[in-house]
């Protein structure tokens, strides 16, 4: 909850950034989410944020359970996605004589009318469906058992925990930064838009981090395997009745 809430609080307030012309002359729509205004990379940033600040707080381990929101995250933006393609929010760059180009039609739509344009918010919708898929092989998240039926599992592939979640960072900016050229966007700097700008840093710093986890697994290997239950005591003391699911330590 914790996540969600500081995923809110991050997408209004890089969205005001971006529109800062706006709201400064008029800063208690600042207040009015419900009129909409919310910016993806906003979510990125605050809900992880959020959620590690009380991870850390609570003794858990903050990489691992990165490692375990970073494919449901995408699932989540690709969803929301549906509701931008359909409320033609996020104006695509027109697309005259593209085959692939939509055109929105019904008088209510926030879109273009009957102008053909990039679905440029359907194009990340497949990128990030792609991704959740990749990001589930990476997590060996579904095994097939003796009997044939899937079930749901967590054996990274990657040697240290951390690494699957900047995995879907630096994949999601570099596919964000093209797909941006097909969106019509107010330039913020440097002739880029915001996303744009926070799309370089975010890969930059994804790879940054990459390359140090990879260093620490060669120095001090792979991380410790997953645990859900604490482990056992002497066999003189009598054993606890553990949780269910005992948190994860750090």
């Amino acid at each position: 909850m914790w996540g969600v809430i500081g995923a809110i609080v991050g997408a209004r307030l890089f969205h005001v950034i971006d529109q800062w012309d706006f709201y400064a002359k008029d800063p208690i729509a600042i207040l009015k989410v419900n009129e909409g205004g919310l910016a993806i990379y906003g979510t990125i940033v605050g809900g992880p944020i959020a959620g590690a600040l009380y991870a850390w707080r609570k003794g858990l381990n903050v990489a691992r359970l990165a490692d375990i929101a970073a494919p449901p995250l995408v699932l989540g933006m690709a969803i929301g996605r549906i509701g931008d393609i359909i409320n033609g929010e996020h104006h695509g760059a027109h697309a005259q004589g593209f085959p692939l180009a939509v055109v929105y039609t019904n008088p209510n739509t926030l879109g273009e009318l009957g102008v053909p344009v990039h679905l440029a918010v359907g194009y990340e919708l497949v990128m990030d469906l792609v991704i959740f898929a990749g990001l589930v092989w990476l997590a060996r998240g579904v095994v097939r058992e003796f009997h044939g039926r899937l079930r749901a599992n967590w054996q990274p592939r990657l040697p240290r925990d951390g690494m699957l979640f900047w995995t879907y960072l630096f994949v999601y900016s570099l596919g964000r930064f093209f797909i941006q050229f097909y969106r019509q966007d107010t330039p913020f700097a440097l002739g880029l838009s915001q996303a744009q700008l926070l799309s370089v840093l975010t890969a930059m710093f994804a790879v940054w981090a990459l390359v140090f986890q990879a260093q620490r697994a060669r120095r001090y290997g792979p991380s410790e395997p997953w645990a859900m239950r604490a482990a056992p005591k002497a066999q003189a003391e009598p054993e606890a009745e553990l949780p269910e699911h005992a948190p994860l330590s750090s």
